[in-house]
């Protein structure tokens, strides 16, 4: 395998959304990554939701390509020795348990730094190892929702409304895998690993920025505002003829650029709203103006009006639209694979481009336990062997 964490073994022993996440962005920078999956079953992304195809659940597949799975039961002793022998030559340990699992399944870093002072161990939970949180469940909403994200997003007046993404998870995975190469890189200079952990609780509250900044500046709470902005007016959703254009006039300048373009230059240089300051302190009024305008034309005709003066401007696009958009399929972001079971399926595409490491989508999301065999003989294991591990339910 190609790819910037090309010779890098990860043995992954994640699970639902944000460690697998984390973990396929590794592979797809080219790490070996060995996917741990229970023989009863696996990963519980296998069978969730309910949408499939031939059987294979559509969010399993979204976070596991370029991954080898084996099955493998650590509580059985010869299950837990064979752990013993892929951890002694990896390079990351990857889990996402609650804190106090890892201690019970004896995959906790104390134990496993024991067996090779040069692994990396990462961590993801829920609230964090330690603190009155850190046994709850979380799963993305409940993230969302105890982080603030959930009480900044719906309409004014309304009740909270939950990203439409599972971007608590996202955002954890996305830093989970950051942290990892952090680590990998200081290793270089001190030849040891270490334990890089991380709560989703935290990972979303750094995605509040700079929202959080309103907040600890002044003290105020403000309310939800739907696409609006409490600084930036106007810089929210429009109105059009066909659907909605969203419209970023985040400074003075850009507003008076649309004021011109709107023919409305008398709003450029009326009092009240000579800067944001001013535009905030008079929104409704403000808006009033603008949003009746807005409804005269297409969605396609105001970025075609806007868009070349500079004016940041964009459709609102549904995900029909985004995968016919020109830009992501210039940008190939929607790539193709054979899945042994589902047939063609398409996935996203990794969005980091390498001048000279090409991110290279070799395999797709492994059926459960394909590898089992293929990573055994690796240590050693003869077929003779693989048949008494299966008869004994090891894997």
């Amino acid at each position: 395998m190609k790819g910037p964490l090309a010779g890098i073994t990860v043995i992954d022993f994640t699970r639902v959304l944000a460690g697998p996440l984390a973990s396929m962005t590794l592979a797809d920078m080219g790490a070996d990554v060995i996917k741990i999956e229970e023989p009863e079953g696996g990963d519980l992304y296998r069978t969730s939701g309910s949408i499939h195809i031939n059987g294979e659940a559509v969010n399993f597949l979204s976070t596991n390509r370029n991954k080898k799975s084996v099955t493998l039961d650590v509580t059985k002793a010869e299950g837990y020795r064979i752990l013993e022998q892929l951890v002694a030559s990896a390079d990351v340990f990857l889990e996402n348990f609650r804190p106090g699992v890892t201690d019970k399944l004896r995959i906790d870093y104390e134990r496993l730094r024991v067996l090779n002072p040069r692994l990396i161990y990462g961590s993801i939970t829920g609230f964090g190892s330690s603190g009155p949180f850190r046994n709850r469940a979380a799963v993305d909403p409940v993230i969302q929702a105890e982080s603030g994200i959930m009480s900044l997003t719906g309409d004014q007046g309304g009740s909270p409304v939950r990203i439409g993404t599972a971007v608590g998870d996202i955002y954890g995975a996305m830093l989970a895998a950051q942290g990892i190469g952090f680590a990998l890189y200081a290793r270089e200079k001190t030849g040891l690993g270490q334990k890089v952990e991380l709560s989703l609780l935290d990972a979303s509250l750094f995605g509040l920025i700079p929202r959080e900044g309103e907040y600890l500046a002044t003290g105020t709470v403000f309310p939800r505002m739907g696409s609006g902005h409490p600084q930036f007016v106007p810089f929210q959703n429009f109105a059009t003829s066909d659907g909605f254009v969203f419209v970023a006039a985040f400074h003075d300048a850009l507003y008076r650029k649309l004021c011109t373009a709107l023919g409305r230059a008398d709003l450029a240089t009326h009092p009240d709203y000579l800067d944001n300051t001013g535009r905030s302190r008079n929104r409704v009024a403000l808006l009033a103006e603008l949003e009746p305008i807005f409804a005269t034309r297409t969605s396609a005709q105001w970025v075609a009006l806007l868009e070349p003066s500079g004016m940041p401007i964009g459709r609102v696009n549904d995900l029909a639209d985004v995968f016919e958009h020109p830009q992501v399929k210039h940008n190939g972001m929607v790539v193709e694979m054979d899945h042994p079971v589902a047939g063609k399926i398409r996935l996203l595409n990794n969005p980091l481009r390498f001048s000279e490491d090409p991110v290279q989508l070799h395999s797709p999301p492994p059926l459960l336990g394909q590898h089992t065999g293929e990573v055994l003989a690796r240590l050693g294991y003869a077929e003779g062997d693989l048949e008494e591990l299966r008869r004994q339910g090891v894997i």
